[in-house]
C-alpha cells in the first residue's frame, strides 16, 4: 500500500501536518487569523524539530489515503535515502481504528505534529484474533511481526499489496516485491529471474490430484510430504494475508487443499485450505485463504462447503481449527447459520441437534453455539430445544447472505487419506 502525500492545505484553520500555512503577503491582521496561525504552525514545528525524529511508539494523527486523519501509533521508524536530517525519517505506523493489514510507511509530512503523544501507557492492546496468547507471548508475536518485509508480490497476472510480515529466510528481507510462479510457487527478487523460471517450469497446475472439477473450477489436493517446497511456499505466501496464521515448517503432516480457475493456460490458484492428516480435535480444516483480487466471489464460502464435503465422505464431524481470525468467524457464522437454517425449514425445526451434525457433519458445539446467536434454542427440562418459526428463520436467512458457489458432490473423486496406499 502507498503512502498518500499530505495536503498542503489548513483544515479547520490548523496549519497543514508538517509546514506552516500558505499566506500571500503580510496583508492585514484585523481578524488575527493568518499570521496567528502562521506563528502558531512556527512555533510548534520548532518545538517538535528538536523531538524529531519521532521515537517508537509515539501517537499522533497520521493523514490517510481517504485525506482524513486518523490516530496511528509509530511502530517503527527508518532514516531517509536522500538525507540524514532528523525530519527525512520515515515512519512505520499502525492505524490504532483499523486492522494491522492496513499498517504502512508514512513520510513525516503526513503527521501532524501538533497531536503528538509521547507519555502513553504501553499495554498489551486489540488482539485481532490472538485470544489465546498470553500477555508476554503477545508481545513477542507483535515484537517480530510488527513491520511488513515484503510489500507486494506478483502472482500471475496480479500485483498484490500485502498485509502481514512473513518468516522468509533472511535474504528476502526488505525485498519491496516478490515474484511467484503461480504454478509451483517459487519465489524470486527480479522480474527476469521468474522469466527465466518460466522458460523451464513445466507446471500448469499445483502438483497432486485433481480431485474436483466442475467447468472451469478445479480442487487439487496436495500431500506436503510428497510436495515439501511447494507446502512451505504456500505457507510462506499465505502468511502475507493472514495475521493470525502458525506457519507450518513440517508440512509433511498437512494436507492442502488449492481451488484454481481453469483455462488454456493453465490452472490458476484463487485459494486454498489446509487440514491435517490426522486431528484428535476433529479438526477439518487448519487454515484458509482466499487470494486479495478472487475475495468477495464466494470462493471463501465454497471453500468452506467443500472441507465438510470432505468429512462427510470421512464419516465424521468436522470443525475448524481455533482460533478464528474475525473475517473467518464470520464466513463460518455465515455458512453454519444458512446450512442449518435450510434444514429446520424443511423439517419445520421436528429435528435434534445430534440428528443435525450427522447430515451437515458440523459438530454439535458449533450447531448450538450458531443456534444461541440467532436465539433459536432454548433449554427445557434438561435438554435443548430448537424453538422458530418460519418468519424467523427466513429473516436470519435473508440476513445471512447468499451462500455463494455450490460444491456438486457428484464432481468430488476423493479417497480419505487414512484408506490411501
Amino acid at each position: 500500500m502507498g503512502s498518500m502525500e499530505a495536503s498542503t492545505a489548513p483544515e479547520n484553520g490548523a496549519a497543514a501536518a508538517g509546514g506552516g500555512a500558505a499566506c500571500n503577503g503580510a496583508g492585514p491582521v484585523s481578524n488575527g487569523g493568518g499570521v496567528e496561525r502562521r506563528l502558531r504552525s512556527s512555533t510548534a514545528s520548532a518545538s517538535w524539530a528538536a523531538h524529531l525524529p519521532l521515537e517508537v511508539g509515539t501517537r499522533v494523527m497520521c493523514r490517510w489515503r481517504d485525506q482524513k486523519l486518523h490516530p496511528v501509533k509509530v511502530i517503527e521508524r527508518r532514516k531517509g535515502l536522500s538525507s540524514s536530517s532528523p525530519a527525512d525519517y520515515e515512519y512505520y505506523v499502525h492505524y490504532t481504528e483499523f486492522n494491522r493489514r492496513l499498517d504502512e510507511w508514512v513520510k513525516l509530512e503526513q503527521l501532524d505534529l501538533e497531536t503528538v503523544e509521547t507519555d502513553v501507557d504501553e499495554k498489551v492492546e486489540d488482539k485481532q484474533g490472538h485470544e489465546e496468547l498470553d500477555a508476554a507471548s503477545l508481545r513477542e508475536h507483535e515484537e517480530f511481526t510488527k513491520v511488513k518485509n515484503i510489500a507486494k508480490i506478483e502472482l500471475g497476472r496480479y500485483e498484490i499489496d500485502t498485509w502481514y510480515f512473513s518468516p522468509f529466510p533472511p535474504e528476502y528481507n526488505d525485498c519491496p516485491k516478490l515474484f511467484f510462479c503461480e504454478f509451483c510457487l517459487n519465489f524470486v527478487k527480479r522480474k527476469e529471474q521468474l522469466q527465466r523460471h518460466m522458460k523451464k517450469c513445466d507446471l500448469k497446475h499445483p502438483p497432486g490430484d485433481e480431485i474436483y472439477r466442475c467447468g472451469t473450477l478445479s480442487m487439487f489436493e496436495v500431500d506436503g510430504k510428497k510436495n515439501k517446497v511447494y507446502g512451505q511456499n504456500l505457507c510462506y505466501l499465505a502468511k502475507l494475508f493472514l495475521d493470525h496464521k502458525t506457519l507450518y515448517y513440517d508440512v509433511d503432516l498437512f494436507l492442502f487443499y488449492v481451488l484454481c480457475e481453469c483455462d488454456d493456460r493453465g490452472c490458476h490458484m484463487v485459494g486454498y485450505f489446509s487440514k491435517e492428516k490426522h486431528s484428535e480435535e476433529s479438526y477439518n480444516l487448519a487454515c484458509i485463504l482466499t487470494l486479495p483480487p478472487y475475495q468477495r466471489k464466494g470462493y471463501g464460502k465454497f471453500l468452506i462447503a467443500f472441507s465438510y464435503e470432505l468429512s462427510k465422505k470421512e464419516g465424521k464431524v468436522g470443525t475448524p481449527e481455533r482460533p478464528l481470525s474475525d473475517l473467518g468467524l464470520l464466513s463460518y457464522r455465515g455458512y453454519w447459520t444458512r446450512v442449518l437454517l435450510e434444514i429446520l425449514k424443511k423439517h419445520k425445526s421436528n429435528i435434534s441437534i445430534k440428528e443435525l451434525s450427522d447430515m451437515t457433519a458440523i459438530k454439535a458445539d458449533d450447531i448450538l453455539s450458531t443456534l444461541q446467536s440467532l436465539d433459536l434454542i432454548q433449554y427445557r427440562k434438561g435438554q435443548h430445544v430448537i424453538c422458530a418459526d418460519p418468519k424467523v428463520l427466513d429473516r436470519h436467512l435473508k440476513a445471512a447472505g447468499r451462500g455463494g458457489l455450490e460444491v456438486d458432490v457428484s464432481k468430488l473423486i476423493w479417497t480419505p487419506y487414512k484408506e490411501q496406499g
